[in-house]
């Protein structure tokens, strides 16, 4: 009989080690996984931050400050220097580690019992070990492979919402500093107008009505620039924040301009199936989904035993003689049958069925109208492109050489220069407009806008 249970004891614990054996972390922390999804759409890699780096994420990040940035640039930045982006990262190894902790069984319980009485002296030995855990270790270490899936979802999705936020970001800075350039021109002309008319106005030969509205167009033009300047720094900071820059390297250089527009607008194609299939929000459904119906499945096979340990137990009596032999504890469903737990389960999963049914019904939803804004920012930026900045220059042009013909004034020649300016500063916010309209379009496809739901802690639990 000793032997029969020594070598059961012997059996259970091989196999407890097995399964220990196989619980151990992957040499990437699971970035690998998360790079797959999210690569397509950014174009660059992923990289966790090395509290013993080697400093190669940092002379990366020098290297593209070096060079004016671009949205592609930028973008780089962000995933490699974003400090929030680095804490979802670190996200996995929460869920890893939880992971891992449900493919190893809970230590054995060791019980040891010394007792005197008059007769002499009483010792009891006992190793526990928790059964149920055993026998339920491959469904529950399946759930936490789904939440661990499910948290490399979510920590894709805040990779795509940071590369959109920085590219919304970029052009948003672009083009604050491009307004501020038009609208210094506006001032220099407002300037001289008010010049003008004070002479004008000192020689008697103009009203002072006339004077004063060459005046409160200088006011206005005026207060216009400081406003766009304050746009400029707070478009720059809110980029700088993205890029998670500070001191020095806060200084990087942007473009003097907007990218062209394209050639033509992106078709729309098959975009809501590719959003289905794409989005990570979906995605992270879908895995809600798998993990709570194993959850499910679990709590179901459970509801009446949910406590069975089994131990073996050794004692020395006072009289010197030995007993040993097998403890099994069990838990009599006697007054809880489960049933409480099973319909709580029930309940989640068909939560999580429904919030899944709704959120593909507003991804196809957001993809279209997404679709709808693109091609409308896209028709309005290339109407101002092609025919009203044309149009004024022309304008502009042509006053220029009635002025130089004696057939105009000078004021007419200053405000058609002004309206010239006006409306290329309205030009850029149309172009601004289109990128900004294709940045939410990419995000629409991909499931990173900011309205999705990127928070990482909550991911699975």
């Amino acid at each position: 009989m000793y032997r029969y249970t020594t070598m059961r004891a012997a059996a259970g614990a091989a196999l407890a080690l097995s399964l220990a054996g196989c619980a151990t972390f992957s040499p990437d922390g699971g970035l690998d996984a998360v790079q797959v999804i999210t690569r397509p759409a950014t174009g660059h890699d992923l990289a966790r931050a090395n509290a013993n780096g080697d400093g190669a994420a940092a002379r990366r990040v020098a290297s593209l400050l070096a060079a004016p940035l671009s949205a592609d640039s930028a973008v780089a930045i962000a995933l490699l220097n974003n400090r929030a982006l680095q804490a979802s990262y670190a996200q996995l190894g929460i869920a890893e580690a939880d992971l891992v902790q449900a493919g190893r069984l809970p230590n054995p319980t060791l019980t040891f019992s010394r007792l005197t009485d008059g007769q002499g002296l009483d010792i009891e030995r006992k190793l526990m070990l928790p059964v149920i855990s055993l026998l339920t270790m491959p469904a529950a270490r399946g759930i936490e492979q789904r939440r661990f899936e499910q948290t490399q979802l979510a920590v894709a999705g805040d990779v795509l919402r940071i590369a959109n936020q920085t590219r919304r970001a970029f052009y948003g800075a672009v083009a604050a500093r491009q307004s501020v350039s038009y609208l210094e021109q506006v001032q220099d002309a407002a300037e001289a107008g008010a010049e003008l008319a004070r002479r004008m106005t000192a020689a008697g030969n103009w009203s002072a009505l006339r004077q004063a509205r060459e005046q409160v167009f200088l006011a206005d033009a005026v207060a216009q620039l400081t406003a766009a300047r304050h746009a400029e720094v707070a478009a720059r900071e809110q980029l700088v924040r993205l890029l998670g820059l500070s001191g020095q390297d806060a200084s990087f250089t942007l473009p003097e301009r907007l990218p062209d527009l394209p050639a033509a607008p992106r078709a729309q194609g098959d975009a809501e199936a590719q959003a289905l299939a794409n989005r990570v929000d979906i995605l992270m459904a879908q895995k809600e989904l798998a993990g709570l119906a194993g959850t499910l499945g679990l709590t179901r096979a459970t509801r009446f035993i949910n406590v069975l340990d089994a131990g073996y137990q050794r004692n020395t009596g006072a009289d010197g003689g030995h007993a040993r032999g097998v403890e099994i504890e069990l838990q009599l469903p006697l007054f809880d049958w489960g049933g409480a737990r099973v319909a709580r389960a029930e309940a989640a999963y068909t939560e999580a069925l429904q919030r899944a049914a709704q959120g593909a019904i507003e991804a196809r939803s957001q993809v279209r109208e997404s679709y709808s804004a693109y091609r409308a920012a896209y028709t309005l930026a290339r109407q101002y492109r092609d025919e009203i900045v044309p149009l004024r220059k022309r304008i502009a042009d042509e006053q220029l050489l009635r002025y130089n013909g004696m057939l105009t004034s000078v004021f007419e020649l200053l405000a058609d220069a002004r309206e010239q300016v006006l409306s290329v500063n309205a030009a850029i916010e149309a172009q601004r407009n289109f990128w900004l309209a294709d940045a939410a379009l990419q995000a629409a496809m991909t499931g990173g806008a900011d309205g999705a739901d990127g928070n990482v802690a909550r991911a699975g639990r």
